[in-house]
């Protein structure tokens, strides 16, 4: 019965229509101003690719090739329908007109932009701030869903996410300049627990790109076309279509939307933490503060990096399998992973339930375009403690300019201070600490044998349970200290549980949800059952991997870090 409730397509409930009001954030007059935003972006992809011959043609071209190739390979109904147009297009380039090649130019780049804009509907949210929390907590309990909709009390879910950081400085901000949230990334399960999570907190909601493939679970499509989500087609590779969505997300910028993006790109396949990031969305950002600055509006632009962290991932399975296989190739869509299976929702909720703190978010201190931090009031503080206007940074001759290349060098600098960030404000679990030790334990029972060869140790290391507990305890400790140092964090339960705990309920949250065995106990013995699972889980700590070790581990806990290096 749930999996058909949660497989029928939802329709917006007959609601009251909403009147935004001048308090309200930016986002709720979208729908308004949605027509013009898509016009400004048609308007710059056409001047950008228009001013000469060479470059229309060049875009045309290029455009017309990939998205010939791509249909070609799909063979589905958008291929039936759009195939022959973009064959077309490539064979009369050639005889084209000036004028007809920039009308062409401007109908692709005019349905690209409708393709990719968003929606907001009002009455959504309100419905969402009630319903969404219940309905989460219905998937955990069917049968008290009744209850749960007309309960005032706290749902479920609540007890299972904890956000914490700097919650009442961004509640001040948001009302004087335009927020970018900039998350890490290992779930799909993020953008949908960090709106939830903005929400609860009485955040502004955001704006953000959604992969075309999220929108076919038919419950997480309804909120997210309807809450703001703008929509990316990553099996198109044309430049043009790239330039679309910078180019959206600059004029949502500008405007004064509040925005979230994933500067690594895509969900971390191999467990860690965020090595490399893909920073066009961040650069857009730069480029809108830049923008404002020329035309007048002294409108600030602050990111906001949060990390995401998780006791059990949905998708662990298919995401190490997946990293494993490709090592640095990863295939950038995995179309048919946990997330996608409706009964692996189902009991994925249900053996989180009554888990408290299953996932921490962790709100960072904001930064301004340049990677000055900033303090309580909203002003940036350089590294050295002054105090600067940020404008000042996109001045030429006394004036704001907009430079490409300027703003190019500045977000790889932002880049770095977001990196540094994250491993400073990474929160550790205890599922990652208890599989780190027992895979570091396997590192050190296998002397000279590579990573690959160690994972077909299934079931054969174990280690006596007395002597694991001390050990999870002392690394523990030792974390502790570095979080005292400021480089790391520790999740509540993870700082007051004792070892004994933490062994079984790492054990309890794995036990049941994940098709293979991570680690159990035989006897008086915990074994490690499946090496990769725990590689997966074990993966977060290994930055802090030499820290966090003995004198005796230390040789293992080297090599646990070299695996930085090959991701």
């Amino acid at each position: 019965m749930l999996k058909k409730l949660l497989s029928r397509p939802m329709r917006l409930p007959r609601l009251k229509p909403y009147v935004p009001s001048p308090d309200d954030p930016a986002i709720f007059w979208f729908n308004s101003e949605r027509d013009d935003i898509i016009r400004e972006v048609v308007r710059r992809l056409v001047e950008r690719y228009a001013h000469d011959r060479a470059s229309l043609e060049y875009a045309l071209n290029e455009v017309a090739f990939h998205e010939t190739r791509r249909l070609e390979g799909q063979r589905d109904e958008e291929a039936k329908a759009a195939l022959g147009y973009w064959r077309g297009l490539l064979r009369r380039i050639a005889r084209m007109s000036d004028d007809a090649k920039r009308d062409a130019l401007r109908g692709i780049a005019q349905r690209m932009a409708r393709d990719i804009a968003g929606n907001f509907d009002p009455r959504v949210y309100s419905l969402a701030t009630r319903v969404t929390p219940r309905l989460l907590t219905g998937v955990m309990r069917p049968a008290s869903l009744p209850q749960d909709l007309a309960s005032l009390g706290a749902p479920a879910i609540d007890e299972m996410l904890r956000a914490e950081g700097e919650l009442d400085l961004l509640k001040r901000l948001e009302k004087i300049g335009t927020l970018v949230y900039v998350p890490t990334h290992s779930s799909n399960l993020d953008s949908i627990a960090l709106g939830y999570s903005l929400m609860r907190e009485d955040l502004a909601p955001v704006v953000y790109g959604a992969g075309k493939n999220l929108f076919t679970n038919p419950i997480i499509s309804f909120f997210m076309h309807n809450l703001g989500a703008y929509r990316v087609d990553r099996r198109v590779s044309a430049r043009l279509y790239k330039e679309a969505l910078k180019t959206y997300s600059c004029v949502m910028i500008e405007r004064g939307y509040h925005s979230l993006f994933f500067p690594g790109g895509t969900r971390s396949r191999s467990g860690m933490l965020e090595r490399h990031l893909k920073l066009g969305l961040a650069g857009t950002a730069v480029e809108a503060f830049a923008r404002n600055q020329v035309f007048g509006i002294d409108r600030p632009v602050w990111f906001v990096p949060v990390t995401i962290n998780y006791g059990l991932v949905m998708e662990a399975e298919s995401l190490i399998e997946d990293h494993l296989k490709l090592m640095g190739e990863a295939r950038y869509i995995i179309e048919d992973d946990e997330f996608s299976q409706v009964d692996r929702w189902v009991t994925f909720f249900r053996k989180l339930i009554g888990t408290q703190g299953a996932c921490v978010i962790r709100y960072g201190r904001p930064v301004d375009c340049f990677g000055n931090t900033v303090d309580d009031d909203g002003r940036s503080v350089a590294p050295g403690g002054t105090v600067v206007d940020p404008g000042t940074y996109v001045w030429r001759h006394g004036a704001p300019v907009l430079d490409a290349h300027r703003d190019a060098a500045y977000t790889r600098e932002l880049g770095e201070t977001l990196l540094d960030v994250y491993r400073k404000d990474t929160v550790l679990m205890q599922t990652q600490l208890t599989a780190h030790v027992l895979f570091r334990r396997l590192v050190r029972e296998t002397p000279g044998v590579d990573l690959f060869g160690r994972l077909r140790f299934r079931g054969e290391v174990r280690m006596p349970r007395e002597d694991f507990v001390r050990d999870l305890g002392e690394t523990r400790d030792r974390a502790a200290a570095v979080e005292s140092a400021g480089g790391v964090r520790l999740s509540r339960k993870l700082r007051k549980s004792t070892p004994e705990a933490i062994l079984d309920e790492s054990i309890a949250v794995w036990d049941g949800y994940h098709t293979r065995c991570v680690s159990r106990q035989v006897g008086s013995d915990i074994v490690a059952e499946d090496p990769t699972l725990l590689l997966y889980y074990q993966n977060r700590l290994v930055d802090y991997a030499q820290q966090v070790a003995s004198d005796d581990d230390l040789p293992a806990a080297r090599e646990i870090s070299l695996l930085g290096a090959q991701a």
